[in-house]
């Protein structure tokens, strides 16, 4: 029985000990160190990896961005003279209809035409 007292008292004491010094320290004492190595909540992923980029790896990815940006480049220029194209064979098929024939192939070429003029509105955009 003593020693479940005195294993009581121990931890009440230890408890309350810890708590006092708890409450006792000052406010910026309790708030969280951070680590001056580790890279800061705020920053984004890609910042913190920028930072820590080799000139090389800097080089390189520059390198892959500039090539995707020319290979954008001629999807665009591809996907402008498929638009003409559509649009001169749109063109046509109304001269060959009148104001009471509506042809399928007219709906249809529209509908092509535009799939592809968002398409290139996107790749325009850098998506």
């Amino acid at each position: 029985m003593k020693f479940f007292a005195m294993l009581r008292m121990l931890m009440m004491s230890s408890l309350s000990g810890a708590l006092l010094l708890l409450v006792l320290q000052p406010s910026d004492a309790r708030a969280q160190v951070v680590n001056p190595d580790t890279p800061e909540a705020s920053q984004s992923g890609s910042q913190r990896q920028k930072d820590t980029d080799s000139p090389w790896i800097v080089q390189q990815k520059n390198e892959m961005a500039k090539k995707r940006n020319v290979a954008r480049q001629q999807d665009i220029k591809k996907d402008t003279d498929k638009l003409l194209e559509l649009a001169t064979e749109l063109k046509q098929y109304v001269d060959k209809t009148n104001e009471d024939i509506l042809s399928m192939d007219v709906i249809k070429k529209a509908d092509e035409i535009e799939k592809l003029a968002h398409s290139v509105r996107e790749k325009m955009k850098g998506m």
